[in-house]
């Protein structure tokens, strides 16, 4: 087995569940496992590496490969620790089976911290280090939830001039991809006794018609403008909630709506539209931004000279995007030109069988390997 496929097994076996889909106190929750068994790899191998703390117990984990000479510029390689939840414990129980590597975060994104971590881990081996350039590795925690790991280092205004963010992208160079805003709306009405519901207001009714707007014209709505890349923005309604028993009219009914965006779009700005949309129709409804953090989409100039470099060594033509949202959009819009690459196959995130394809993982090490390599 190759070094990065070890690595990656390695790292499918400690359990870095998000703490959103567990219990805080939960015996697998938490990135720290795995971010405290790539400290010590880093150590050994004379990097300088830390603990840059976001939440209680929740540290980005950042290692830094210094060039020969002066710093004169900064490349940034993010892939995020976290997982999302397992079904049983088997799936942290790496198998290698028909070339592929089976287990929670075998793509997504653990495939992409073991190539970008191996990828700076062979030029401390004897490889050309740059002469000018810094390399950082950071390994994000929270980006299944609330992207707080790529936040803080916003906030802490991060130098790179360039960031690759490790998502499952087949090895394609992602220059674009749609953000993701998450509402609430609401309705209210009277509760009355269900055997007179003529002395009510039913909050659910009301919330039927804007289910049926929201899905039906205001999609059809969106689909009239496209991005090149990405097509057209998304409304999905995922969640309902609302009355207490059968026997009542309810008083209030609630939704929780997702709001694909494309770049250029707001997220004040599509309340507002949304707002004035169901004003329109008749609909008396509150509306709030649920998450409460930007969801900014992502889109970078393909003819800048490190994405340009990347895509040609990876044997793309034109640039690429994608429908989900990364923390490529976070440093995005913190100023840090970002694309998202690595190993793997979106399809198979969150999937109960989740897989890398081995030959994949170990040709995004080299094309890594290689980009780093043509640093100045």
């Amino acid at each position: 087995m190759s070094p990065v496929a070890q690595l990656l097994r390695d790292l499918i076996a400690i359990p870095s569940i998000n703490p959103a889909f567990t219990t805080p106190d939960h015996p697998l929750t938490g990135e720290h496992r795995v971010a405290q068994h790539l400290l010590e790899i880093a150590g050994r191998a004379g990097l300088e590496a830390k603990l840059s703390p976001v939440l209680p117990s929740r540290s980005n984990l950042i290692v830094r490969l210094k060039p020969k000479g002066k710093v004169r510029s900064r490349i940034l390689l993010a892939p995020h620790l976290d997982t999302v939840t397992i079904q049983d414990e088997s799936q942290l129980k790496p198998v290698l089976q028909h070339g592929r590597l089976y287990g929670r975060g075998a793509c997504d994104t653990k495939g992409s911290v073991a190539a970008m971590f191996t990828a700076v881990l062979r030029l401390t081996q004897g490889l050309r280090r740059p002469d000018h350039t810094e390399i950082s590795f950071v390994g994000l925690v929270d980006e299944e939830n609330g992207q707080s790991g790529s936040r803080a280092l916003a906030r802490q205004k991060f130098q790179a001039d360039f960031a690759i963010v490790g998502e499952p992208t087949c090895l394609k160079v992602i220059t674009a991809h749609k953000g993701d805003l998450w509402l609430r709306a609401e309705t209210r009405g009277r509760a009355a006794h269900s055997s007179q519901p003529e002395l009510g207001e039913n909050a659910i009714e009301s919330m039927a018609k804007v289910v049926t707007l929201l899905q039906g014209p205001y999609a059809r709505q969106l689909k009239k403008r496209r991005h090149p890349l990405l097509g057209s923005a998304t409304v999905n309604v995922g969640m309902i909630t609302g009355g207490k028993q059968p026997n009542i009219v309810p008083d209030q009914c609630e939704i929780r709506v997702d709001r694909r965006t494309l770049p250029g779009e707001k997220d004040a700005q599509i309340i507002r539209e949304i707002g004035t949309f169901l004003k329109s129709e008749g609909c008396d409804v509150i509306l709030k931004d649920w998450k409460g953090v930007p969801s900014v989409a992502l889109e970078t100039d393909p003819e800048l000279a490190p994405v340009k470099r990347l895509m040609s060594l990876a044997g793309q033509t034109r640039p690429a995007g994608v429908n989900y949202f990364s923390d490529a959009g976070v440093l995005g819009q913190a100023g840090i030109p970002s694309v998202v690459f690595g190993p793997g196959d979106i399809a198979q995130a969150h999937t109960i069988d989740e897989w890398i394809a081995i030959r994949q993982l170990e040709r995004g090490t080299d094309l890594l390997t290689r980009f780093l390599e043509g640093l100045d």
